[in-house]
């Protein structure tokens, strides 16, 4: 029997980090680790925990964490950085390898979704990845910002919130060419999910993923959706669940 725990876990830093797995007691198999996007959190406002308790009656255990600065995790928010987001992830996967899950998928949405990419390029403990709205091109997301970076206006990624973030987040981000990250994900498949109707991450940046990616890699575009795929979840959920079984 599928049952929910709440668990916590050290990332390179030495901040807590917290998690909720959805899992059965006893017995490990395959596990997706979601990556919530920028400003939300592991819950996704319920449903991401939904979507664990329907993975279950797939076969597949969900963990669920909360990156950095955000939700019950300790740290803070605006010294985020893709880098520190790709460790909090790191140390998600090992906590999910201790207990002895196999295999591990990554699965992430918008700036998630771009951290799911950069760590299964370097990191083969990953078996396959899926991004929803993922956004490539990084630096064009930063609007509207004075150097240093203040009260930046993120609006591909906090659903036109206001956050403030150090101007390390922007150093940090022209480290990466996430294109190029695609492209190791090969032999390791590779799902790419967006919105026609994504007002904010460009249909072109999804494009630029799946070309730079190699086999097998598919990209689904799912109508009506938006960045959030507010009234489209489902049909999300059911191109990700029919995937999940030509993971190797």
């Amino acid at each position: 029997m599928y049952q929910w725990r709440k668990v916590s876990f050290n990332n390179s830093r030495g901040l807590k980090l917290a998690g909720l797995c959805y899992f059965t007691a006893g017995k490990r198999g395959p596990v997706v680790v979601v990556c919530h996007g920028l400003a939300g959190s592991k819950e996704g406002r319920g449903r991401a925990m939904e979507m664990a308790e329907e993975l279950a009656g797939h076969g597949w255990s969900t963990f669920l964490f909360d990156f950095t600065g955000a939700g019950e995790s300790e740290g803070i928010f605006k010294e985020l950085t893709l880098t520190r987001q790709i460790d909090d992830l790191a140390n998600a996967v090992s906590w999910c390898r201790q207990q002895g899950f196999s295999p591990i998928i990554v699965q992430g949405r918008s700036f998630g979704g771009t951290t799911a990419l950069a760590l299964a390029a370097c990191d083969y403990r990953v078996a396959g990845v899926c991004i929803w709205a993922a956004p490539a091109m990084l630096e064009r997301l930063v609007i509207g910002h004075p150097q240093p970076l203040q009260d930046v206006t993120e609006k591909a990624l906090t659903e036109n919130k206001v956050v403030v973030l150090k101007d390390d987040f922007l150093k940090d981000i022209k480290k990466y060419n996430i294109t190029h990250c695609a492209s190791l994900i090969s032999p390791r498949p590779l799902l790419i999910i967006h919105g026609v109707q994504d007002e904010v991450v460009s249909s072109f940046e999804a494009e630029a993923i799946y070309r730079a990616a190699g086999q097998p890699k598919e990209l689904a575009w799912v109508e009506g959706g938006d960045h959030q795929f507010t009234t489209t979840y489902r049909q999300v959920w059911e191109v990700f669940f029919s995937w999940l079984p030509k993971i190797g």
